[in-house]
């Protein structure tokens, strides 16, 4: 048997299926290595079928047992773990304190979109989702677990993830809807999961995967109205150890403890609080978390986050704001929210194509990550990307992308603001040791027809057109020099130090 380094081996063991699995077995692994040895919990997948999953972190000759509270769940064996193959670079992590990268050291450059229900959606959806996703503009994608109740989703989702009949939703319309819905029409037993919701979320995890894109995965959220965000302690504490026991193997996985943290009244500090402690304690692959906020930020200086899951907090200034969050937290910041490409009524969800290209580009440049989102209005299918997915529509996903092509340029792992003129932000590598040697000036909505240098050395100059995504060469320049401009928004100017070769 084998497997490839940051891959999911998985045990698959035959079981009980009589009384609630879910609650009276238990399944543990241990596999054992020259590097490392790790326990994992195994979880039921219904069916009498158990499944224990685990990803090496180490190429070699491993052992593992299991175990567990029926006869079945004793076996060991032995298998092989093999070198990583082409795009597999492991799990991203926390790098140089502000920034990321995969575990085999190759540099990641967050450009992240939202589509929350994606993986509940009927299978033509996905398909276009998939169809979007191939374009390559992203490599994050943020999802929930649990089903969505919002305005344009009234539909509901193919799976539950409960055994039980949930509420009526025929009725529902745009005049009816109300984020404080009735729960008392659904019927759950939520000690009995239902398999197959979860087998379609961790199809979306694969899926991403194997297109190179990281899967934020949203456990909880507030937008319901089947009774998921009303649980008990017990019955939350469950559900977080399913989820973990099922995912936590696959190396794209990033956790989300919730969408929104802030409007679940029912929830307390001390609850977000355990829900991490949960995660420290049962996810052995230290995947990254954070918690996305409303209004309030939570307190990213907690120990179990690792990054800053943001949303704006303010209509006018948000992203702007990167640097100075930076320093408060001593974190990576990704501003996973700062409203979407599109038309809608809400202000959440109607900026332009341009001025969401504006806010990924402040965030780059001062440091951070940005996070992208589309909701225009589809009055025939009502399918928004959004929450369902689909086909994209707008104009920034290109330009995100190209974005990200100029952000794998960084000499380093990223970028943090570096000094300028009042009226722009100047993006320079991270490492005190790279930055001299390069430097983008990004104007804006500024319309400048030129720009003035004085620099020490020669530095290749390129003029950067991030609506038109072009690159410009303008030529290798010392001491004092002035840069022509086309007069137009959206223009940055990039420096890099010269050393000599071609000019």
């Amino acid at each position: 048997m084998t497997v490839e380094r940051w891959d999911a081996l998985e045990i698959v063991l035959q079981g009980p299926a009589e009384g609630n699995p879910f609650v009276e077995q238990w399944l543990q692994g241990t596999f054992a290595g020259k590097n490392e040895t790790v326990t994992v919990d195994g979880f039921y997948d219904g069916d009498g079928v158990y499944k224990v999953r685990f990803m090496p972190s180490f190429v070699g000759e491993y052992r593992y047992e299991t175990t567990g509270s029926f006869p079945q769940a004793r076996t060991a064996g032995s298998f092989t773990v093999t070198p990583a193959g082409e795009g597999n670079h492991g799990p991203v992590r926390v790098a140089e304190t502000y920034h990321f990268a995969y575990e085999d050291g190759t540099p990641y450059y967050s450009v992240g979109t939202t589509c929350y229900a994606w993986p509940h959606q009927p299978e033509d959806v996905i398909a276009q989702t998939l169809k979007e996703l191939d374009r390559g503009c992203f490599n994050k994608l943020r999802f929930c677990v649990f089903p969505k109740h919002y305005i344009h989703n009234f539909k509901d989702p193919q799976t539950f993830p409960y055994v039980g009949t949930p509420v009526d939703a025929s009725g529902l319309t745009e005049e009816n809807f109300t984020y404080q819905a009735d729960f008392s029409g659904s019927s759950w037993d939520f000690t009995r999961f239902n398999p197959e919701h979860f087998r379609r979320v961790e199809r979306a995890i694969l899926q991403l995967r194997d297109r190179g894109i990281e899967a934020d995965l949203i456990v909880m959220h507030p937008y319901d109205r089947w009774g998921f965000s009303q649980m008990t302690k017990e019955q939350d504490d469950l559900y977080w150890k399913y989820c973990i026991a099922r995912f936590a193997a696959y190396r794209n996985l990033w956790w989300s403890l919730a969408n929104e943290y802030d409007l679940m009244k029912a929830k307390t500090l001390e609850d977000w609080e355990r829900y991490a402690g949960l995660l420290c304690e049962k996810d052995p692959y230290n995947h990254l978390r954070s918690v996305h906020n409303c209004m309030a930020f939570y307190d990213y200086t907690r120990p179990w986050v690792t990054h800053c899951s943001m949303q704006r907090q303010d209509l006018y200034r948000h992203v702007e704001y990167t640097t100075e969050y930076r320093t408060r937290y001593g974190k990576p910041v990704v501003w996973d929210e700062i409203a979407y490409e599109g038309n809608i009524d809400m202000g959440w969800g109607n900026i332009s194509g341009q001025e969401l290209t504006r806010r990924f580009w402040e965030a780059s440049l001062r440091g951070g990550y940005a996070g992208h989102g589309e909701t225009f209005l589809d009055p025939e299918h009502d399918v928004l990307w959004w929450s369902h997915g689909g086909e994209l529509h707008g104009e920034s996903p290109a330009r995100i992308q190209f974005l990200h092509g100029i952000l794998t340029q960084t000499p380093g792992l990223g970028l943090c603001q570096g000094p300028g003129a009042f009226d722009e932000v100047v993006g320079v590598p991270q490492s005190p040791l790279r930055q001299g040697e390069y430097e983008i000036h990004y104007y804006g909505f500024g319309r400048p027809s030129f720009r003035d240098f004085q620099k020490e050395g020669s530095w290749r100059v390129e003029v950067i057109d991030t609506w038109e995504m072009t690159v410009t060469d303008a030529g290798v320049h010392t001491g004092k020099f002035r840069i022509p401009l086309p007069g137009k928004e959206w223009m940055a100017i990039r420096l890099t130090r010269w050393n000599g070769g071609d000019k």
